[in-house]
């Protein structure tokens, strides 16, 4: 039976990791200030009539903490990759000069900081009803393995040990936020 409940303390064990790098991902593309070529990490190009992500039709390089240069790998992708970035309502106008797209971040305004704050808590508690769901889950297939046969004291250990687990996950994503906001404060 203890393999039974190692499974499924393991399976859940995988799914909160998974909710953290859904997490990381998200809060790198909340912009905090510096360039960060994650940020286009959500923009997809129309090339040759398929969706492709930009850095696969393009390279993207930060020349300076404030700037993203997007260079193309085929001179005729400018347009589009142009479009997409204003399609992708990612909140930057691009800059062509005919042979690179430049994307020049502004500075952050308090207001705008603390915006960017509320989405990083929001993604944040976005995870943690994740990571909880995933104790749920859990913690039925325990209870439905003592209806078959598991006993009591096993099932409060494995309880106990899911619990463990997710607490261990809940204060992996507080310090990702608190992180995360500190970075977006940092002026």
């Amino acid at each position: 039976m203890s393999e039974v409940l190692d499974m499924i303390i393991d399976e859940a064990t995988s799914q909160m990791k998974k909710a953290i790098n859904h997490l990381e991902t998200e809060l790198g593309r909340i912009r905090a200030g510096k360039a960060n070529p994650q940020i286009l990490d959500g923009v997809f190009v129309d090339y040759y009539g398929a969706s492709t992500a930009l850095s696969q039709v393009a390279n993207i390089t930060t020349p300076d903490a404030r700037t993203l240069s997007i260079q193309p790998w085929e001179k005729n992708m400018l347009g589009p990759i142009e479009k997409a970035i204003i399609a992708s309502n990612i909140g930057l106008n691009p800059q062509n000069d005919g042979n690179i797209i430049r994307l020049f971040l502004p500075p952050l305004t308090e207001e705008r900081r603390k915006e960017l704050v509320k989405r990083v808590n929001n993604e944040g508690e976005q995870a943690k009803v994740s990571v909880r769901n995933l104790r749920r889950d859990a913690i039925e297939q325990i209870k439905k393995e003592q209806k078959n046969g598991l006993s009591e004291d096993a099932a409060k250990d494995a309880e106990t040990r899911v619990q463990g687990v997710t607490d261990k996950y809940i204060a992996i994503v507080d310090q990702h936020c608190k992180d995360k906001d500190k970075e977006i404060m940092t002026i």
